[in-house]
């Protein structure tokens, strides 16, 4: 915080020797100094072509707005509110400590920016013939400027960093990407990284997936823990298998903060066990899967494949369930359950028409009516198999609805060979 007071006192001081009229003529020039700054930092930067260009792009362009705008205002106004600007430039030291990046490519930025502005600043001085000496003040102030909106994005880095229990060089944060982008997970660089930041690498690794609305202190995970608990996914890297022990102790660092452990999987598969995780999680928040307090998405693996695409789980069910079209809501529900019980139970009978609740000669007749109905679909294996799944699937995605079944293509045996 001193480092930004000293950083805005001496921004304030070189604003006072620039002439408040300069504003009016600074503003029609924004739009296209704008324009002029996002190319020259694009051509200059390769790592912010991606960012200026993609989803988020217009929110990175609001920001640099306002950071230009927030500068004109000064000169117009020196005690302006500078209150949005301020959080914006934090927010960009925080992507950069996200992103596993130094500060040093921000600051190239900025400095781009002061440069094309002074640059501008004397083609407008050499057309409205201004003077020497407000060239020179103006140059001055913007320096001081671009010096406080560093110092800003330095104060949100290094926030950033401490949330993530961060080296200032962004070390554990670049350790922890590499191992989920899966490269080189068993090469020389991927060790030495592990070994600048003091973490033993280990062949295995537990991801645990995290709810973003209930993220659980740093304080409590000790520095073989990898933590990110900043980004819009937050996530722990835990070194080897987790035994019941290690459940008791995460259980405890998490306060009750809802989270998914995957499963533990070699170093190279790191992204696969925490997406899984963070699947499992959004099955928790609709109530498919119970929550754990934290849950296991070992014991979830078979839900987890059945509902990994929705889209393709509700043309199973189409397909495979087609036949059922021409019934009553109420047949179809029993018929259902009857040939989801038989399907998954294979017992007799008397139990099969126990677990219905239903007298066996009920279940026998029903499912002669299924036979009759279905056909070569129940005894062929492999019409079978996927009768099953699409009925699993069904009852995973909402055990109590109605179940809604209309003619669809009847599957092709050709089609189901592999």
């Amino acid at each position: 915080m001193t480092e930004i007071r000293q950083a805005s006192a001496r921004a304030m001081a070189a604003l006072g020797s620039v002439p408040r009229e300069l504003a009016v003529v600074m503003r029609p020039e924004l739009p296209s100094l704008l324009k002029e700054m996002t190319e020259e930092i694009v051509a200059a930067l390769p790592e912010y072509r991606h960012l200026l260009d993609g989803p988020d792009a217009e929110l990175v362009h609001l920001g640099i707005k306002q950071n230009v705008t927030a500068f004109v205002n000064q000169v117009a106004a020196p005690h302006a509110n500078t209150e949005l600007r301020d959080e914006i430039c934090r927010s960009f030291g925080r992507f950069e400590a996200y992103q596993g990046r130094s500060l040093d490519v921000l600051q190239d930025a900025y400095r781009i920016g002061c440069q094309v502005a002074l640059r501008r600043a004397r083609e407008v001085g050499h057309r409205y013939r201004l003077s020497a000496a407000v060239l020179m003040s103006f140059a001055d102030a913007l320096f001081a400027y671009m010096g406080e909106i560093a110092e800003l994005s330095r104060e949100g880095y290094l926030r950033a960093m401490m949330e993530m229990g961060e080296e200032p060089d962004g070390r554990r944060r670049r350790l922890m990407q590499r191992i989920l982008s899966g490269a080189g997970s068993g090469g020389a660089a991927l060790a030495e990284l592990a070994e600048q930041v003091g973490w033993p690498l280990p062949e295995q690794i537990t991801p645990v997936a995290l709810h973003r609305d209930s993220i659980p202190s740093r304080a409590g995970f000790d520095r073989h823990v990898l933590a990110d608990l900043v980004s819009p996914e937050p996530y722990l890297l835990l070194p080897g298998p987790l035994d019941a022990d290690g459940q008791v102790l995460l259980t405890a660092a998490l306060g009750g903060c809802r989270a998914a452990i995957g499963p533990t999987v070699p170093l190279a598969k790191a992204a696969d066990s925490l997406r899984w995780a963070r699947h499992t999680l959004v099955l928790v928040d609709v109530g498919v899967i119970p929550d754990g307090a934290p849950t296991l998405t070992e014991g979830n693996l078979l839900t987890l494949w059945l509902l990994s695409d929705p889209a393709l789980a509700s043309e199973l069910s189409r397909r495979y369930l087609a036949p059922l079209a021409e019934h009553t809501a109420t047949q179809r529900r029993r018929l259902l359950e009857t040939l989801h019980v038989w399907l998954t139970s294979r017992g007799t009978a008397a139990q099969i028409a126990e677990q219905l609740g239903v007298h066996p000669q009920t279940f026998r007749y029903r499912m002669r009516l299924l036979e009759r109905i279905f056909g070569e679909q129940l005894t062929d294996p492999t019409q079978r198999f996927a009768t099953e799944i699409a009925l699993r699937a069904l009852a995973l995605r909402d055990p109590d609805a109605e179940p809604t079944v209309v003619p669809g293509p009847p599957p092709r045996r050709d089609a189901l060979r592999t």
